[in-house]
């Protein structure tokens, strides 16, 4: 298995509880996981590297397990318990230190781990109905919360006390009427300190925690669906969203306009990643595959399909192949073999249409006449 997981650059976590892992350049796909004890428990929710040096992966499952697995060997070494599953799904997991872990479950209880404690270092909360927990990349010290009715947070967890920064919600529309909330992603902004949010609201927010403003200092909007999902290219000046329909779009974050749209997706958006140093985005969701678009043509390069439904991915810093041919999944090509062989052995139905009688010309129409008036003549 361990080599089979050095070839991987692309790491998704599905709703079954199987972590996948996608080859680009041979164009495989491989299940690492012990199918024989698989349960709905074991869903995967978040991904992350475990290291800088990314020679381990950190699994966050809905039970509130968090298993290391690691690439070199190709199987998981480590499970350890972070939560319990009433308090929710995991919304974020993060390495912090090299040996420390950061989660955040929805009921807004986010813990710091440090070594082989079963209890906390650190514990606080963040609110209820939290949607998504993410740890500034500079600044690994530095995580920002949101969710439902619950604004962006910028925690400090080196002094978890009170948040550095709490966002305040939009000013009341024309109605007078308050303007609900609903933060379902965000991200560090790079070389600044600003943040980016997407709502359940078709808005994307920048928020600004140097200035004295807590209000956003750029406001866009995009479609007409709840946003799931965002991330930033590597430039920064850019950030790729994507809603519940299926729809992937580039924002301009120094104007606030739309530069483009992303094709090919068939559901609901759960994950989007940029590379770090390559102008390329991930996608995956409920559609089943994994697709990799480039940001300058905006043009699909990879399309894998890996059976079941995605709720996370991760990219490896190392650098992606370059595009080819829509590829599927290790098992999802025989799966495709068998189900082609299944409708060509079907017996063939054909349905009778019914056709509508044919309109007659006023030529016959007129003959009809004629012919019942000379009747008529006759008869008299």
């Amino acid at each position: 298995m361990g080599d089979r997981s050095r070839l991987c650059s692309v790491w998704l976590g599905s709703e079954t509880g199987i972590l996948k892992g996608v080859s680009l350049s041979r164009k495989q796909a491989f299940n690492f996981c012990n199918s024989s004890h698989l349960t709905r428990d074991q869903e995967v929710r978040a991904l992350c590297w475990a290291d800088p040096a990314e020679s381990e992966l950190l699994v966050g499952s809905v039970d509130g397990t968090v298993k290391t697995f690691s690439i070199e060997k190709g199987a998981f070494t480590e499970t350890r318990r972070c939560g319990d599953s009433a308090e929710g799904c995991f919304t974020g997991l993060a390495a912090l230190n090299g040996s420390a872990l950061v989660t955040c479950v929805e009921c807004g209880t986010l813990r710091v781990w440090r070594g082989d404690s079963s209890e906390p270092a650190t514990e606080l909360n963040a609110g209820k109905n939290v949607c998504r927990m993410r740890q500034s990349p500079v600044h690994t010290h530095k995580v920002a919360t949101g969710g439902k009715e619950n604004g962006l947070k910028i925690w400090d967890l080196e002094r978890p006390e009170n948040p550095v920064f709490t966002a305040k919600n939009l000013r009341d529309d024309w109605l007078d009427l308050r303007q609900p909330h609903w933060v379902k992603d965000m991200a560090f902004i790079p070389n600044s300190d600003k943040v980016v949010t997407c709502t359940g609201y078709h808005q994307v927010h920048v928020f600004d925690p140097s200035s004295p403003q807590r209000r956003p200092v750029l406001k866009a909007e995009y479609g007409e669906y709840p946003l799931t999902a965002l991330s930033l290219a590597a430039a920064g000046n850019t950030v790729v969203v994507g809603n519940t329909h299926g729809h992937v779009a580039l924002l301009d974050l120094r104007k606030g306009l739309v530069r483009g749209c992303l094709k090919g997706l068939a559901g609901g958006v759960r994950a989007l990643q940029c590379h770090s140093s390559q102008p390329v985005v991930a996608s995956c969701g409920l559609d089943r595959f994994l697709r990799i678009h480039s940001l300058e043509d905006r043009k699909l390069q990879h399309k894998v399909y890996l059976k079941s439904r995605l709720n996370c991915l991760l990219l490896s810093s190392q650098g992606l192949e370059d595009g080819g041919e829509d590829t599927q999944g290790e098992g999802a090509t025989q799966e495709v073999k068998e189900e082609d062989e299944v409708w060509d052995t079907m017996e063939q139905v054909e349905e009778a249409v019914e056709r509508e009688p044919k309109r007659k010309t006023t030529e016959e129409e007129d003959q009809q006449k004629k012919s019942k008036k000379k009747r008529k003549k006759g008869q008299d």
